[in-house]
Formats: C-alpha cells, structure tokens, sequence
C-alpha cells in the first residue's frame, strides 16, 4: 500500500513540475514539453541506489550488453558500464535527454562503451541486448512484449516499479531507497517470457 502511494505521488509530482517547466527533483529547470518531444511518459530520474539493485537483479556483467528503452539522462547504460564493464545503449524519444546521455558517458569517461540513440522505443530491434531495462508505464511494457519475445534465450527484462500484465516475472524485490527515501518495486523476467494463463 505505501508503494502503491509513493509511485502515485511521484508521478502527481512529476505531471506537475512537467507542466511548469521543470522535472521531478528539479522545479524550474526548462525541459521541452512532452508534447514537442512526443514522449508517452514524464521523465522521473531513477535513483542510483535503485540502478544498482537494478544491476544486481539483471546479474549484469562485462560481457553482457545492456538496453536501456526511454533511457532518460543515460544513468542505467552509463553506471553498467562503469561499474560492471558492461556496453550499452540508451534510447529515448526526446533530444534533450540523448544530449544528457551523452554529457554523463563523458563524465564518467565511458563513451567507447555505451552509445545513445532518438528514437522511438517501439521501433527498435532489441536482439543485439541481453539485458533490457525499462522504467515505463505498465501499458507501455505490455505493448513491447512482441519485441521482448524476440530477444535470445537467457536475455533478462528489469523494470523499475511496473510490471507487464500477463506476463509472469521470475522474481519481485522491494527496496527502500536510501536516495529519496522511498520503496521501490523490481521486476525480473527472463527470455522465453512466461505467460500468465
């Protein structure tokens, strides 16, 4: 229950600093309309704590690479990278954030790793990733299952706080961010997904 409030809460705080012009953790900052860039959802930054445990979920390692899909500012890709050997790429639909991206890879000297795209996430072929990672609305992730299906056998889905209805994940873990002091939930599928009869 107290998850269930926080998510909504954060997402009531990002609508309302979206439509000032600023982002959750950030009032004021000028972000481009979600309009203008065509996104589905308002940009919500995942704590680093939470991307570790994100991390650790997906067992990401050096050889693996990781797909991040509505990637943000980069974080996901650019921490697998510099703290797991990982590469990497980030796609998201609106220019600012690609040039976020590309700002965090060279501040944590990662740029021969990960590499950033604008695109819309639907279009996308995902079969080059072994880890998949999404922070979207539930009907966001349901509406990538044909993608995800396609993915190699053994390729792992993390998602931060929405699940993908119909789908059973392998594992769910709560954790209590010690960034914003909030209880986040994780959700791990691996490829063949298990459909939920």
């Amino acid at each position: 229950m107290h998850r269930t409030i926080s998510v909504l809460l954060s997402i009531v705080a990002s609508l309302a600093f979206s439509a000032c012009g600023g982002r959750a953790g950030e009032p004021g900052q000028k972000v481009p309309a979600r309009e203008a860039s065509g996104a589905d959802v308002v940009y919500v930054p995942t704590p680093n704590d939470v991307v570790m445990k994100m991390l650790d979920l997906g067992g990401v390692g050096k050889d693996d690479v990781v797909y991040d899909l509505g990637c943000g500012d980069g974080r996901i890709v650019v921490l697998a990278a510099k703290k797991r050997g990982a590469h990497g790429a980030g796609f998201d639909i609106d220019p600012q954030r690609i040039k976020e991206c590309h700002e965090n890879a060279k501040q944590y000297g990662v740029e021969g790793l990960v590499r950033f795209d604008q695109k819309d996430i639907f279009t996308l072929d995902l079969s080059k990733a072994s880890v998949v990672t999404l922070y979207l609305l539930p009907s966001l992730n349901v509406k990538l299952i044909p993608q995800l299906e396609k993915l190699k056998p053994g390729s792992r889905i993390v998602s931060h706080d929405f699940d993908m209805k119909g789908v059973k994940p392998d594992k769910v873990v709560s954790f209590t961010s010690k960034e914003d002091n909030v209880d986040h939930t994780l959700y791990l599928w691996t490829v063949p997904l298990k459909k939920e009869l």
